[in-house]
């Protein structure tokens, strides 16, 4: 984000103060377009325009015409709205009617949906004839046989604002393979680096998740597609939104090995080749001295080392030190390490990088940034 950018931009928790709403009603109006978000970098968090702040706040309404837009209510609210019994609304809700704009789980593990203010009452002014008297027909045989869309139709409107909050293709493919299991994934997408990458760019849980282990297994399963037609359903958008992606690029194969030509002669450490590493195709292998122990009271030999030069050839790219090796005294018997003067120089290199790591800002602990800003 440069200088100017955070000069016409404002933070979210900025916004929702001068927008006057709560974070949760903050958070609902992105989610629903109502507070439009620019991107603020790759990877950052989205961040709200001045001139987009500069227009809600011009609106005759505001902020009790903002606040309503985004107000959510319960069942018990809704009915009232409605001026009909909860256990109504409750039915006309499970039979599609109506979608939830989020959910929560209370302290007895019972889900509570809660519906936009604005679309019950709509609701109400355009289907009057399902607030009173005898349901139709088909409504009562799918209530008999225990049908209950909510979950659906919330998870239906969910994709469809993760989708209209990106345009990169893999990122709408993420969103999709979000509602399917690990068990539907693998079948429809059976490269292992593309589920990576599509876990990796995958959007975050909905807000309110519960902290409890079972608590959260069970919200966990309203996210995911659960009836036979859904589950196919977006198995065929997950196909056509990859066949879209891969055609812009491929997702990325972690492991890669890049192979360079080598025309100079590598010095190898002592043993001839580097450790960990077997010796160079076509090329000697030479046996270097191992150092000895010294004779108490003599002097303190010293250990040759030599550079050999190998044929160039298409190695791995591999750096190698080049230090030169002291022999230090050591007890009779004991090889003594190469390079490695006596003391703590362990303790004394680690706090040497730390130094030059505090001076040129590396040793800074960096949050890894997330691949896409969702909303």
């Amino acid at each position: 984000m440069t200088v100017d950018e955070g000069a016409r931009t404002v933070t979210p928790g900025r916004a929702a103060q001068e927008l006057e709403l709560r974070r949760d009603e903050f958070r609902l109006a992105v989610q629903l377009g109502v507070v439009r978000t620019v991107p603020a970098g790759e990877g950052e968090r989205r961040r709200v325009e001045r001139c987009e702040l500069d227009r809600l706040r011009a609106a005759p309404d505001f902020p009790a015409g903002l606040r309503e837009r985004v107000r959510a209510v319960g069942t018990a609210e809704a009915a009232a709205l409605l001026g009909i019994t909860a256990d109504r609304f409750t039915r006309l809700a499970r039979t599609g009617h109506l979608s939830p704009v989020r959910f929560s789980l209370n302290r007895y593990r019972a889900v509570v949906w809660m519906y936009l203010a604005e679309e019950v009452v709509e609701f109400g002014l355009t289907c009057p004839s399902l607030l009173a008297g005898r349901l139709p027909l088909d409504l009562r045989e799918r209530l008999a046989a225990h049908e209950d869309r909510r979950p659906r139709n919330w998870r239906t409107r969910r994709l469809g604002l993760l989708l209209r909050a990106t345009e990169d293709p893999w990122a709408q493919a993420a969103a999709i393979a979000s509602l399917l299991d690990p068990v539907q994934l693998a079948e429809v997408v059976d490269d292992p680096y593309e589920r990576t990458h599509l876990d990796r760019l995958r959007p975050p849980p909905p807000p309110g998740m519960p902290g409890s282990p079972v608590a959260r297994e069970l919200a966990e399963r309203l996210t995911r597609a659960d009836d036979p037609d859904e589950i196919l359903w977006h198995r065929l958008s997950l196909v056509l939104a990859l066949d879209e992606a891969r055609a812009e690029r491929q997702a990325p194969h972690p492991g890669e090995t890049r192979v360079v030509d080598v025309g100079a002669p590598v010095p190898l450490p002592l043993g001839g080749v580097p450790r960990g590493r077997g010796p160079v195709p076509g090329g000697p292998v030479i046996e270097a001295p191992v150092p000895r122990g010294p004779v108490p009271g003599g002097p303190v030999p010293e250990v040759p080392v030599r550079a050999v030069s190998v044929p160039a050839a298409r190695v791995l790219e591999a750096s190698v030190p080049e230090a030169s090796v002291d022999a230090v005294a050591s007890p009779a018997g004991r090889p003594v390490a190469a390079g490695r003067p006596l003391g703590r120089p362990v303790r004394t290199r680690l706090l040497e990088r730390f130094r030059r790591g505090r001076a040129t800002g590396a040793g800074r602990f960096r949050r890894r940034r997330r691949p896409v800003a969702w909303p």
